[in-house]
């Protein structure tokens, strides 16, 4: 594994806090992910960028490519401001039949994003004849005009194969606006949704549509994830979905107004987007932060990272249709140890403790918890400091409580985010994906999913702990992977 040589900012060292799985700019301030594309065997990850500041600023797309979605190379900034604005968050489609006329015939890259100028936010296009390597803009943008909404951005496009055009789902206030096109430069409102739906308190931002077809039933149907910048379970920015159908115009959801679904209930899983033309599966990746704090989280010299890429399916739990979260598959080739430790018995009260080794890591767990009892695993700990889990089946919630960082940077960030938890059920199964500087907890089958970032003390005590709070818990399995890093500093 390579190891970062820390570097030193105002007495304090960053760069301990450098993530070695997870995507990270080499420098500078990023958030949401842009353009998540697949084309000719790379995927290409665009995102929102300030290349002169490690806060939010004028926004550009930073630009990496992967072979795998593990490892990334680091490209040119794609998209530059211009006359039109910033360059704010959007997506990219491959126009394999050419609908455009960019291409002479061929499939080629098509990207659609907002430009920002001051509030007037208007949807433009560009593409690029070269793998996406460089980058021309339309010479007729914006292609969509701003019809009078202050928040009018974020648009996702796809290719709708029944109707056999082009579909954008675009961010307006607190609802989506649908637009349908044959050929991504002349668009034509179709119509909108959400007004009064789901969760209203904040602005809705960075939409996604996409079909899934639900493994219990066989149904196909369509899922619409919306980024909010307040309102989230655990505070401040997160993501909510719908379930429903789409005929090409109308999105129809299988629910009531009321209802709100929560893709994850961390701190830190903001502005999910899934990647365009990867066949036969649905990939997301979203900004591991929260706007919160995002501009301040104390690392150098640069400022967030992505999450785990995740692959989505969908099933019914518990009677309802739920969106399941995995990790990909291809994470598993960083893995190079496995430890595997007895199963165990622990009566209230009682404790045990697994070497932790350096990060980053993979914990998975195997517990029996009984009716009324709390089961407790802590991370980075330091005396009774540290990340705690927590299954507490008298409250029937999971929780993760994360306590104040050695850098006192914001009062947000000292928070304990919790999630439902079915009151039959008694026997857990955990995965904790943990890096230098965040965890990722997936309960289940992936049903649940608590994305956190998480700055460690620099002197932790490199233990696992488990715990029974309450009642007698069995733990039946645990599992520690050690992984390698794919972070080079020197490159």
């Amino acid at each position: 594994m390579i190891q970062n040589q820390a570097l030193m900012t105002d007495g304090y060292y960053q760069e301990r806090y450098r993530p070695h799985i997870h995507f990270t700019p080499e420098q500078m301030w990023m958030n949401d992910p842009n353009g998540l594309v697949y084309f000719e065997g790379e995927y290409h990850l665009f995102y929102q960028y300030h290349p002169d500041s490690k806060q939010w600023g004028p926004m550009h797309w930073g630009h990496a490519v992967s072979k795998d979605l593990i490892v990334w190379d680091h490209l040119p900034v794609a998209l530059y401001p211009d006359d039109l604005g910033m360059i704010f968050s959007g997506s990219a489609v491959v126009d394999h039949k050419d609908t455009s006329g960019f291409f002479d015939g061929k499939p080629g890259l098509v990207a659609v994003f907002t430009h920002a100028d001051g509030d007037l936010q208007r949807q433009s296009i560009a593409y690029s004849k070269d793998r996406g390597r460089t980058w021309v803009k339309y010479d007729e943008n914006p292609v969509i005009q701003n019809p009078g909404i202050k928040d009018f951005r974020d648009p996702k496009v796809f290719w709708h194969e029944d109707t056999e055009k082009w579909v954008m789902v675009l961010a307006a206030g607190r609802k989506v606006q649908f637009y349908t096109s044959p050929d991504l430069k002349q668009w034509t409102y179709a119509s909108e949704f959400g007004e009064g739906w789901g969760e209203q308190e904040g602005v809705w931002e960075c939409p996604d549509l996409f079909p899934l077809t639900n493994e219990t039933s066989g149904e196909k149907k369509w899922v619409l994830p919306i980024g909010i910048d307040a309102g989230a379970p655990s505070g401040g920015s997160g993501t909510q979905y719908f379930i429903g159908s789409f005929d090409g115009k109308h999105f129809v959801p299988h629910q009531t107004k009321e209802t709100v679904r929560w893709l994850d209930y961390g701190k830190d899983f903001y502005a999910s987007q899934s990647f365009s033309d990867i066949p036969g599966r649905r990939v997301i990746l979203a900004w591991m932060s929260n706007w919160q704090y995002a501009n301040d989280v104390p690392t150098d010299p640069w400022r967030s990272a992505m999450t785990i890429p995740r692959e989505l399916t969908l099933t019914m739990v518990e009677g309802q249709e739920r969106l399941i979260q995995k990790p990909i598959a291809e994470l598993t080739r960083l893995i190079e140890k496995r430890r595997e430790h007895k199963r165990c018995f622990l009566k209230e009260q009682q404790s045990t403790e697994l070497s932790q080794p350096a990060s980053p890591f993979i914990w998975e767990l195997d517990v029996e918890v009984e009716k009324g009892g709390v089961f407790e695993g802590r991370l980075f700990g330091k005396q009774d400091a540290g990340l705690k889990v927590k299954i507490d089946r008298e409250k029937n919630v999971i929780s993760v409580q994360r306590d104040r960082a050695e850098l006192d940077f914001s009062k947000e960030y000292v928070c304990t985010c919790k999630a439902p938890l079915n009151r039959d059920i008694s026997s857990f199964h955990l995965k904790l994906i943990c890096d230098r500087s965040s965890v990722e907890l997936f309960l289940g089958d992936g049903e649940i999913s608590m994305t956190n970032l998480y700055l460690p003390a620099a002197n932790y005590e490199a233990k696992l702990k488990m715990e029974s709070v309450r009642g007698t818990v069995e733990v039946k399995a645990s599992l520690i992977f050690e992984m390698r890093s794919i972070w080079n500093p020197n490159a």
